[in-house]
């Protein structure tokens, strides 16, 4: 057997920043602020029709926020790819069509590192440092209260969904931050505010490819 199939991270040529946190807590923003290429793990969201949806136990409809709403394996394909590759095929999510629309070319353009953010991206934490693929793992953590506020602006802004129900949800949303916190932390996240979380970015930021190799999973 080759070394390479015994240590995946010798054929890495970059490595994937797993920013999650709460809907609403900023990830976006402080992606774009690194100047990494960013994948956007919401658009691997099932379609709306999608049989395997799952749904809340009152019947009040489809829960968006649970994992199981998410293509996990097709998320973590992508970022195997791109790690291995620089390059993958994503697909293009639309959540006011509530299903994919398209897909598009994700190239890294050479970058040493990456950020996967999304909601879920704390689930894929343990299988990216078990490949060696893992440049760090963040949960972006701020008031409960200012969270909801930024997640009811964007989401009217955009058009996500009607009033009432983006309302229903940033009630419920805000109620459970600290448990959505909390998990992610559990599944191998560091949870910290945005300062702290763009400087452990632009740690791997300042990573060259011809390092990337003989690297050690940060913690």
């Amino acid at each position: 057997m080759s070394d390479s199939l015994l240590n995946p991270a010798l054929t890495a040529r970059a490595l994937v920043v797993l920013l999650s946190g709460p809907s609403g807590s900023g990830k976006s923003s402080l992606a774009a602020r690194t100047g990494l290429p960013v994948l956007q793990l919401d658009d691997f969201y099932k379609d709306g029709d999608d049989p395997t949806l799952p749904e809340f136990a009152d019947g009040s409809g489809t829960d968006w926020d649970s994992p199981l709403s998410w293509h996990r394996e097709q998320a973590l394909a992508a970022i195997r790819e791109l790690t291995s590759t620089g390059r993958t095929e994503v697909p293009v999510y639309s959540i006011p069509d509530n299903g994919r629309v398209g897909t598009q070319s994700f190239d890294l353009a050479g970058a040493a590192g990456f950020i996967a953010e999304g909601i879920f991206a704390a689930e894929l934490v343990g299988q990216c440092a078990a490949e060696g693929l893992l440049g760090d793992a963040i949960c972006l953590r701020n008031q409960p209260l200012t969270t909801a506020w930024r997640r009811f602006r964007r989401d009217v802004r955009e058009g996500r969904k009607s009033v009432p129900y983006l309302l229903r949800r940033g009630w419920r949303l805000m109620r459970a931050e600290r448990g959505i916190v909390g998990r992610q932390v559990e599944l191998g996240a560091y949870a910290c505010a945005g300062a702290e979380a763009e400087r452990r970015v632009r740690a791997v930021a300042a990573l060259r490819p011809e390092s990337i190799g003989s690297l050690t999973v940060l913690s």
